[in-house]
């Protein structure tokens, strides 16, 4: 499983940023990203709405989801596919009560005994564990986890059986662990190997400068896929 997690003030200073973060989204949508996590926290309701609104438009008759970073409300008024929630934030449960039937709900989680709580509640079609590496946005005093901690939160839900995305659950078992936090295609390999199912990611999207969206974005998708269909996990 593989994630997007927007920021467009890492893609443009100007007016044209919220221009090249949609062209972002839809071009990772045509390579088979799975889910695009909308999250822009300094937008209000009404220009985060019209961003997710153009997101979805954007992934259109692919298989590409595009989640809204703990508002509910919004994702319901804009058409997104489900919300991702914050550790602090509401319930799953509380979640899939404002959202229509078949919502994708996710959650952030940072520890084995958050990851084991919210798993146990249930509700949940997938959780992003970190942050595990120094990255660009987070503060440089920032907690990481380690890659021992991933594994165990991992191995908590790790056994059942697996439950298509949008499904309500009575227990979590069994959903995607994916790894967050100063990914790069080098340390991919590294998390499943700790058990993850996938990555979620800012910097791993975006192009170097001179290099072409589409390519980019289809190298970085084909690398990944051929490492989590290829490493082995440790148990």
């Amino acid at each position: 499983m593989i994630c997007l997690v927007t920021d467009r003030r890492r893609l443009s200073g100007g007016r044209d940023a919220i221009d090249r973060l949609v062209d972002l989204v839809t071009a990772a949508a045509r390579v088979g990203v799975d889910v695009i996590h909308i999250r822009e926290r300094d937008l209000d309701a009404r220009d985060l709405g019209a961003l997710v609104r153009r997101c979805v438009k954007g992934v259109e008759r692919t298989g590409t989801r595009v989640v809204v970073n703990d508002r509910a409300d919004v994702a319901l008024a804009s058409g997104a596919h489900g919300v991702h929630l914050r550790g602090d934030s509401i319930s799953a449960g509380a979640a899939r009560s404002l959202l229509p039937v078949g919502a994708i709900v996710g959650r952030s989680v940072h520890g084995v005994e958050e990851t084991s709580a919210v798993s146990r509640a249930g509700g949940l079609d997938y959780l992003i564990f970190g942050t595990l590496f120094e990255t660009g946005s987070k503060e440089p005093n920032h907690r990481l986890a380690t890659l021992d901690e991933l594994a165990a939160a991992c191995r908590v839900v790790a056994a059942g059986p697996s439950v298509e995305p949008g499904m309500d659950r009575k227990a979590g078992r069994g959903i995607p662990v994916l790894a967050i936090g100063g990914i790069t295609l080098e340390r991919a390999s590294l998390v499943r190997r700790a058990g993850a199912s996938g990555v979620a990611s800012i910097g791993l999207f975006i192009p170097p400068a001179g290099q072409k969206l589409d390519g980019y974005l289809q190298a970085v998708a084909s690398h990944l896929r051929r490492t989590f269909d290829s490493v082995e996990a440790v148990t």
